[in-house]
Parts: C-alpha cells; sequence; structure tokens
C-alpha cells in the first residue's frame, strides 16, 4: 500500500471509530443506558467494528499488512446485517417484525443513524476500498454465521432470565421456540447468502484488479545495439 493509500486508509478508519463513538454516546444521552444497549446486536457489530478500524488503522499507519480478509469479511457482514435488518425489517412498516419508532430527540436520532447507517456503509466502503482481494473462500460464509448463531443463544438465555428480547423475531414469549427457530433458519440463510455476496464481490474485484495490468499498454524501451558501421567490424572471437 503506497504511502497516500495509507493516509486515506488511516482517515477513512479514524471516521469509523468516531462515528461508532458519536452513535453509541449519542444513543446513550436517550433513554436507554450503556449497560441497556450492549444486549442488543446493533451494538455489539458497531463495537466489533470501531475495535477492528482502530486495529486495522493503527497498522496502516505503521505500514504493516492489512488484517486477515476472513476476520475483516466477518465484521464487515455483521455490520451490514445491522444496517439491512433494521432499514428492511426494525424501521419498514411493511415488515411483520416493525418495531414502533419513538420520537427521538435529535442528539438520539442522530445517534441511531450513525449506529444504523452511517458506520455501515463506512465499513463497506473500508472493506471494498482497502482490503487485500482474492483471499476469501466460500465456506467463510458458513464460518461467519457462528457469531450471529452464538448471539441468537445468548439472547434467548437472556430472555429466561429477564423476560425481554431485543429484537421481535426472536422473542420466545410473542412467538413461542417454533417460531423463533423458524425466523431462525430464515434469516441464517439470509445472512448466508449475503456471505456468499461479499465473497463474489471479492472475487469480481480480484479478477479485475489482476486484468488491470494486462490491460495495460506495454512499453517497449529501446536496448543499445551496435551501430550498423560498427556490426561489420566485429572480430571473429565475438561472432563465436
Amino acid at each position: 500500500m503506497s504511502l497516500r493509500r495509507r493516509r486515506v486508509a488511516v482517515a477513512f478508519r479514524l471516521a469509523i471509530v468516531i462515528s461508532v463513538l458519536a452513535g453509541i454516546v449519542l444513543t446513550a444521552l436517550g433513554p436507554a443506558t450503556v449497560t441497556g444497549l450492549l444486549p442488543y446486536f446493533t451494538i455489539q457489530s458497531n463495537v466489533a467494528v470501531g475495535l477492528f478500524a482502530g486495529y486495522a488503522g493503527w497498522r496502516a499507519w505503521r505500514a504493516r499488512p492489512e488484517p486477515p480478509s476472513a476476520l475483516k469479511g466477518a465484521v464487515a457482514l455483521y455490520i451490514t446485517i445491522t444496517g439491512v435488518v433494521y432499514h428492511l425489517v426494525l424501521a419498514n412498516p411493511a415488515s411483520p417484525f416493525a418495531m414502533p419508532q419513538p420520537d427521538r430527540a435529535l442528539g438520539e436520532a442522530l445517534g441511531n443513524q450513525f449506529l444504523h447507517t452511517v458506520v455501515p456503509l463506512l465499513a463497506i466502503a473500508d472493506w471494498a476500498l482497502f482490503d487485500q482481494r482474492g483471499r476469501l473462500r466460500l465456506r467463510y460464509a458458513a464460518w461467519w454465521l457462528a457469531f450471529p448463531l452464538a448471539y441468537l443463544g445468548f439472547a434467548l438465555v437472556r430472555g429466561l432470565v429477564v423476560h425481554r428480547y431485543p429484537y421481535p423475531f426472536i422473542d420466545a414469549g410473542q412467538l413461542g421456540y417454533a417460531g423463533v427457530s423458524v425466523s431462525a433458519v430464515f434469516f441464517a440463510f439470509a445472512f448466508w447468502l449475503l456471505g456468499l455476496l461479499f465473497v463474489g464481490v471479492d472475487r469480481g474485484l480480484s479478477r479485475r484488479v489482476a486484468a488491470r495490468p494486462a490491460d495495460a499498454p506495454a512499453l517497449a524501451v529501446p536496448t543499445p545495439g551496435p551501430a550498423p558501421e560498427d556490426a561489420a567490424t566485429e572480430t571473429p572471437a565475438a561472432q563465436r
């Protein structure tokens, strides 16, 4: 990575860290507390993105290689899930799992947009612009489901204790465990397809990068040779 590109990457990742902090702080200024926010996948995925962006930015600043592509792909997928589920499922009035959107104060509303819109877009852009290409494998899409499935188990166990669930599609009190199982299978399949999309985009970008040097015109560099008048005077030893 060139010096200029490293500087852009550092600035980009600093913007991600600041956006994560702004989103959490502004949201916590509302009725929700920090401890009350922690059980949400939104907060956990944003914290993961913020920590990873800080680490990746430090590596870029020190001119070190990018973090492992499989790990960066996982973090990018989880924050993408946060943005997609919020906008298509939770904040969408046509969704069966739509959550009532309260009237938020300006700060809380900005925090909500940072966490669900700004950070996902920045993280996806960082993955597309600065990650090393061609290193993702199809099997990663299945491996990346480990954290969402672990989160489901955490939310269900926590729900047994506090009798509250962070999202309506995993609310065992309303849907029952059979209903939660159906929605979990649906979302797991959707997240797997989303992971495959990341792998497909990575391969497409890899082919594009690989084809770029081949498409560039070759520069012929002339090499000095003997002058015509010198060629006729070569010694027999040189001719041999």
